[in-house]
């Protein structure tokens, strides 16, 4: 069986490094393309694994139509001598593109409702799209949903295990509570026009009064003032870091929802609530999403509120959740392993006799 899987954003590495390993350990010809974006090839490099860089990054929306259209021609170009039996996709418009002109079986995995650009160029081309049973929108038939979410393909305790040695790398004590803020740029496609907190000064601040050290990560450059929060380590060591945090505020939907599945109380700033953000918060009550105009307010307060509850309570939550949901690892391959085998055999059936 041939495989490729196309990476364009850092998510996508952390979701599909786990099934790669084991396609590869059962035999398997896995080929893995990429496009810079954010600390993908970073991440790539650092878990090992083989890939091709067939774009740059975008630093606009304008530039992101350019760039993706060199990545399309190019995976195609690669795709025509590999011959793969599946591509492969988080997002999948790439994927599906070429898988259709190749007439070879595209996968693609999601779980952004809102993200409407990508669903409308990607979702019509794709022979299977998998989401969370959680996805509000309706696809069709050619919809699999399952009981879990990305960040269980390499965040169940099955794959992964936290390290308590990324807390001396941050200059964190054992015995010090923090947490962890997590600002997103706004700049990507399906971020324009929203916001999440109003001053992240009086973020860092009300957190400090609560007791709490402040650990701040930020898309692009943070605010001049809170430079001196921001900390350093691998990207590969953020998942440590999230899972020995004492709460995570986060602008964006997947830090937040990794927090979660972690067993740490994670609240969720932003306008654009997703399926997987609403249940992780009504059947789970790890993670506290906040919208509309006093979402900063309200946030805050819910992340201080957190910090006085007993600390077991989000460890009988999270087993709760662990109980319910499955290894999306396990999926993603069974996935790719059904659709490499129906394309066997369409190709292996006889030609319908015109006569």
């Amino acid at each position: 069986m041939r495989v490729m899987i196309t990476i364009q954003h850092p998510g996508h590495v952390h979701f599909f490094r786990h099934p790669i390993a084991e396609l590869e350990a059962a035999g398997h010809e896995v080929h893995v393309f990429a496009r810079e974006s954010g600390v993908a090839v970073q991440l790539l490099e650092a878990y090992d694994i083989d890939h091709e860089v067939l774009a740059g990054e975008s630093d606009s929306l304008v530039s992101l139509a350019a760039v993706q259209a060199t990545y399309e021609m190019r995976l195609l170009r690669r795709a025509r001598r590999i011959d793969p039996d599946v591509i492969t996709a988080i997002g999948g418009v790439a994927a599906a593109h070429v898988a259709s002109v190749l007439r070879t079986k595209s996968l693609v995995f999601y779980d952004t409702e809102h993200a409407t650009l990508i669903t409308r160029l990607g979702y019509p081309f794709a022979d299977v799209i998998c989401t969370p049973a959680c996805y509000r929108a309706e696809i069709g038939s050619k919809h699999v949903t399952y009981p879990g979410y990305h960040e269980l393909a390499y965040l169940h305790p099955d794959r992964f295990e936290p390290d308590p040695s990324v807390l001396e790398a941050v200059g964190v004590a054992p015995e010090d509570s923090f947490a962890v803020v997590r600002l997103s740029s706004w700049d990507a496609s399906h971020d324009v026009g929203h916001g999440g907190f109003d001053d992240p000064r009086e973020v860092v601040d009300r957190l400090e009064d609560a007791g709490l050290r402040v650990l701040l990560t930020a898309e692009g450059e943070p605010p001049d003032d809170l430079e001196s929060y921001q900390f350093e380590t691998s990207p590969d060591r953020m998942h440590d870091l999230l899972a020995h945090a004492d709460v995570v505020l986060s602008e964006g939907a997947t830090t937040a929802a990794e927090a979660a599945v972690l067993g740490t109380p994670a609240v969720y700033v932003n306008p654009l609530s997703l399926g997987y953000t609403t249940e992780l918060e009504e059947e789970y009550g790890l993670l506290f999403e906040y919208a509309g105009e006093t979402r900063h307010t309200r946030g805050l307060e819910q992340a201080v509120s957190i910090v006085e509850e007993p600390a077991d309570t989000w460890e009988r939550r999270r087993e709760r959740l662990l109980a319910d949901r499955i290894d999306v690892t396990d999926l993603v391959v069974r996935q790719i392993e059904t659709l490499a085998q129906a394309r066997t055999s369409e190709r292996s059936a006889p030609a319908a006799n015109p006569g």
